[in-house]
């Protein structure tokens, strides 16, 4: 199972003001195992980049300038995703702006129009944390709080970087918190379904620590209020049952 994190940077928030491609970050894992191949590329938008946007990343219009445009990389970045499961945060913004590049791109080529669907599948990651976490805040920031992913050198956005740590917050999301047995994650529940094949490996690269949270005394107490009230609402908590 080949998959692809990806995240990209732009000059703005709209393709339909005309906002472009600047920066394109993925890192690769296969069979949930970070290989250490990955595709990153800045690219000259032809256009400036916005002064809202360049709070955000710090990309100016002077470091893209002799950068190549997306039509002379767009074959090298298709080569690196075709056929793989595209991971990604908020997946419709950066499938917007690619699908916009790869229209430009046919416009101006005379070829015929292409989109990211033709070439692989995608998650996204936010619609994934959303279901699982409803009404909590689930930015990338966020995710990494809550799943112990360390993104302490995540000063600004940037593409390379924010797939690399995101692809430690997918595994840490979808693997929970397993130990060293490599175990598959048959116990989770029905809504991983579409997200877990194969087995869960623990991520293990350089600057990265994924914390196992474990209950603290009133947190234990109250799930054992909670089983007493089970208990008194059935014919007894199954999992209570001595076997």
């Amino acid at each position: 199972m080949r998959q692809i994190v990806l995240d990209t940077e732009t000059t703005g928030l709209e393709t339909s003001d005309g906002h472009r491609i600047i920066e394109i970050g993925c890192v690769e894992l296969v069979n949930r195992r970070l290989t250490g191949r990955h595709y990153h590329q800045y690219i000259n938008p032809e256009r400036g980049v916005d002064a809202g946007a360049y709070e955000v990343h710090g990309i100016g219009n002077d470091f893209l300038a002799d950068k190549p445009v997306f039509a002379h990389i767009a074959d090298d970045f298709l080569a690196f995703i075709t056929g793989a499961e595209l991971i990604i945060h908020n997946a419709p913004f950066d499938i917007g702006f690619l699908d916009y590049e790869l229209d430009l791109l046919a416009q101006h080529s005379g070829e015929g129009a292409r989109s990211v669907g033709d070439f692989c599948g995608v998650i996204d990651t936010l619609k994934m944390a959303r279901s699982l976490h409803p009404g909590q805040r689930n930015t990338l920031d966020a995710l990494c709080v809550r799943y112990g992913v360390d993104n302490s050198s995540r000063d600004l956005h940037g593409a390379l970087l924010d797939s690399e740590i995101l692809a430690d917050v997918y595994l840490a999301m979808t693997g929970g918190q397993t130990d060293l047995g490599l175990q598959s994650d048959s116990g989770r529940g029905s809504e991983f379904s579409d997200w877990v094949q194969g087995e869960i490996y623990r991520v293990s690269r350089d600057g990265v620590s994924l914390k196992v949270q474990r209950a603290d005394e009133q947190e234990l107490a109250d799930h054992e209020a909670y089983l007493s009230m089970l208990d008194k609402k059935s014919d007894g908590a199954l999992w209570r049952r001595q076997s």
